[in-house]
């Protein structure tokens, strides 16, 4: 996987695009975060196929678990673990941002 693939307007680096997959995949990330990761797997087919198959499982464990959401102190726990985990292994600096969500009832 490159580094960065070429032709990539966003400058997204695949490492990024990769410890930011599940973000992208829960809609936790930003409006101009989440335009500039699907530009990026969109063109970098190594992230595309990563993607693919991230949705693929979670998409299983949702079926298999029966949609229970998991706790938000257990989300926050696994995000700072894949956090150390990306930085220490692949020497990555990762954003940290914080994120409200409401559920609307229409």
């Amino acid at each position: 996987m490159n580094d960065m693939c070429e032709g990539a307007s966003d400058k997204v680096r695949c490492e990024e695009a990769l410890a930011d997959i599940y973000l992208l995949l829960d809609r936790e990330c930003s409006p101009e975060r989440d335009a500039a990761l699907r530009s990026h797997i969109e063109d970098c087919p190594p992230c595309l196929e990563e993607y693919g198959i991230d949705e693929h499982l979670k998409q299983l464990l949702a079926r298999k678990c029966g949609g229970d959401h998991a706790p938000a102190e257990l989300k926050s726990r696994l995000r700072a673990s894949i956090r150390q985990t990306v930085a220490t292994r692949g020497g990555v600096t990762v954003e940290r941002t914080e994120i409200t969500v409401e559920q609307r009832s229409e």
